[in-house]
């Protein structure tokens, strides 16, 4: 036999060992995720032990330097990639609120993040906002030390009083005392002509806080705006990175639920006397205060400069703990990586497991890394993302060029549970553009580059009665809310398709992902 014969021989059985051994493993990721599956542990531990995790908070780095130590822990190589710096730093501590009268009650409520908290207990009347210069002026005595009713319905955002907004507000003033000049003068006239029908008065224009600069000069304690339940509250994004340790918001911005707004507005419309007190730990720190994305890297044995990635980001909203947005998706991304790495997995290309942060304040862990790292942007085969909901893995649809490597590569999620079968689609549609603008979650900056960026198809298959927009940027954000066997499988089936992809011998070909060309290799 020639020499060629056996070196081709050699190569078929190096194949078939390298199969083997990628099935074997495979298999040994499955059988841990099914017994000693620790997603949920992970979940537990960012949301009820360090909570809410902002950017910006020490929540935020302490889930971050663990997440780190965890990676290094399961033998992973680490990258603490500096994403960039806020201004100050912002904890929430505990807050409370009741009203003191005949029908007192205990007040549920919250605060944006980057706003006030009270100096400790603080306890005043509640006015209604005055709505012209005239109501102003007849009132700004009784300001000081007044909760302030205001107008409009919380839409999780706090009163804007950056510069923008207070000309936006005068203006405003401006044209209503034109208003009311003008309704002075059809006031004289139904009184000159009280035999004849009276004309209308013109209507001033509504604005939330018109007056909110003057009345935060007059001393208030604070605004207090009407909320639908569950209660959303997010951040001061006008106005945060302007905010240095000698600026900080000095008035309270508070979200009430809206029934008990109704019953305070009608008690302070009756000209009733009562007094509303809140305590609400809202700190600071001086800043600037780092934020960093964590990765996690498993290095590839044959293609090390080749990469296959799923994240998803590590920071979230305060007024809840971010079981869901996003729990659901780092926990599992955390999970597994842990998977591949106690089944002894050794991918021939690089896997990279991220915890992004800043995507709550525009995206912007990912955003940093694709742009420090656009050299890498050709050599990676995809980037899974998971955010929003804690919903199962149930299918994934990709371009018909990808076909067949997904079918070999998911061929195995059908073994993990009966429960939860998986669905393999090609995609028959012409492909769509690439992305032109970010969108709404960490794969957009990838996708924007041409990066192959496909995600799982999930739904709620037990009928779990899962709604996101009732857990979306509020207070529901808990660790209860995500469903532990999605979060699970979510896991397995993540390790086994990154496992999968890793050990191709070649990338997943971009022919057909969008209609523009294809990046160069």
């Amino acid at each position: 036999m020639s020499r060629k014969f056996y070196m081709l021989s050699a190569m078929m059985l190096l194949a078939v060992s390298a199969l083997s051994q990628q099935g074997k493993i495979t298999e040994k990721i499955i059988e841990i995720g099914k017994t000693d599956n620790r997603t949920m542990h992970h979940l537990d531990v960012l949301t009820n032990r360090f909570g809410g995790r902002l950017v910006g908070s020490n929540a935020y780095e302490n889930a971050a330097l663990w997440c780190a130590s965890e990676f290094k822990r399961w033998g992973m190589d680490v990258i603490m990639d500096e994403a960039g710096t806020v201004s100050v730093g912002f904890d929430r501590g505990p807050w409370f609120g009741r009203l003191l009268s005949d029908n007192g009650m205990i007040l549920h409520f919250a605060t944006p993040s980057y706003t006030s908290g009270t100096k400790g207990v603080e306890r005043g009347p509640v006015l209604l906002e005055p709505k012209s210069r005239a109501e102003f002026e007849n009132m700004k005595g009784a300001l000081k030390g007044a909760w302030i009713l205001i107008g409009g319905k919380n839409n999780g955002w706090p009163v804007d009083y950056s510069p923008a907004a207070d000309s936006a507000r005068t203006k405003i003033i401006e044209k209503n005392d034109s208003i009311a000049k003008i309704n002075r003068d059809i006031m004289r006239q139904n009184f000159e002509n009280r035999d004849k029908p009276p004309k209308e008065l013109l209507p001033l224009k509504e604005e939330p806080a018109l007056f909110y600069r003057q009345m935060c000069e007059a001393g208030i304690l604070g605004v207090i705006q009407s909320s639908e339940v569950p209660i959303r509250a997010l951040y001061d994004r006008k106005n945060l990175d302007k905010m240095t340790f000698d600026n900080l918001p000095t008035v309270c911005d508070i979200k009430l639920d809206e029934n008990q707004y109704m019953v305070i507005e009608k008690m302070v419309k009756e000209r009733r006397y009562f007094l509303i007190e809140f305590d609400i730990r809202n700190h600071f720190r001086p800043g600037p205060v780092k934020y960093y994305n964590v990765i996690g890297i498993i290095k590839g044995t044959r293609y090390p400069d080749q990469y296959v990635m799923m994240g998803g980001h590590l920071d979230a909203f305060d007024i809840g703990t971010g079981g869901v947005d996003d729990g659901s998706g780092a926990t599992p991304v955390m999970e597994a990586a842990r998977l591949i790495m106690a089944a002894g997995g050794k991918p021939e290309r690089t896997i990279l497991a991220c915890l992004w942060a800043g995507e709550e304040f525009g995206l912007l862990g990912s955003k940093h890394w694709v742009e420090a790292n656009k050299d890498k942007l050709p050599k990676i085969s995809n980037y899974f993302n998971r955010d929003g909901s804690p919903t199962v893995p149930t299918g994934i649809t990709v371009p018909d060029a990808m076909y067949n490597d997904f079918e070999k590569i998911c061929k195995p999620l059908n073994s993990i549970s009966p429960d939860f079968p998986f669905k393999l689609t090609k995609n028959i549609n012409p492909p769509r553009p690439r992305p032109a603008t970010a969108g709404g979650s960490d794969h957009a900056y990838f996708a924007m580059n041409g990066v192959p960026a496909l995600s799982f198809e999930t739904s709620d298959s037990k009928g779990y009665n899962f709604s996101y927009q009732e857990i979306w940027h509020t207070e529901n954000d808990l660790y209860t809310k995500s469903i532990p066997e999605y979060q699970n499988q979510t896991s397995v089936v993540t390790a086994v398709v990154v496992y999968g992809l890793a050990n191709l011998d070649h990338i997943l070909s971009r022919v057909g992902l969008y209609a523009e060309p294809e990046l160069k290799k």
